[in-house]
């Protein structure tokens, strides 16, 4: 099973988040910010993958801190629990709908780091969440797992649902890239009778 356990604490956060990329997608949210909460809670139960996140953060100034230090954690996660990514697809793509939306989303685990971001939010907040937020979640995944990943919403009116569809599509996304490539399994040294 590919795992990672995460402990990050600063002045403004602290954090524990613990991954599995073999999973079934449960997970365990609690970032303080009920939004994300939901959002990571899809990109679990779409990239299979169990998650728990635990953060204490400095939300009585804003989300800022905690949604960016989450995004770094989930990315160092994704690194720990891929090591030399030998065996593993690389690429992963999904075109999203959601209702009226439609986000393609897209990565090429290569060690890189780029995000690319062209999604149009109409409004600046879901709830009490700044959307700009999203973005800067994103980031910091991509500056912990170096990884060229890009989001393009095709269409869409409602905030929510150009969001829910990225967190989904990245989930699956991610899966796909992640996942087993039968063509270069045969080049991973084997570990049979290796306890």
């Amino acid at each position: 099973m590919r795992t990672a356990h995460i402990q990050r604490d600063t002045r403004e956060t602290r954090i524990s988040l613990d991954l599995c990329l073999d999973g079934t997608g449960k997970s365990d949210i609690r970032t303080g910010c009920g939004f994300l909460d939901h959002m990571l809670e899809l990109f679990a139960r779409h990239g299979d993958f169990d998650l728990t996140v635990n953060c204490q953060g400095d939300t009585q100034v804003d989300d800022h801190h905690s949604v960016e230090d989450i995004g770094i954690c989930l990315g160092q996660a994704f690194t720990d629990a891929l090591g030399d990514k030998r065996g593993i697809r690389r690429y992963g793509q999904f075109l999203l709908p959601m209702d009226e939306t439609l986000v393609l989303c897209a990565c090429d685990l290569s060690g890189r780091d780029y995000l690319g971001w062209s999604v149009d939010l109409p409004a600046a907040k879901v709830g009490s969440f700044d959307t700009e937020l999203a973005k800067e979640f994103w980031l910091g995944f991509v500056r912990r797992c170096p990884a060229s990943v890009h989001f393009r919403e095709l269409s869409g009116e409602n905030t929510h649902h150009i969001l829910e569809a990225v967190f989904k599509g990245a989930g699956r996304m991610l899966k796909e890239a992640v996942s087993p490539d039968e063509k270069h399994l045969q080049d991973i040294p084997s570990t049979k009778g290796v306890l």
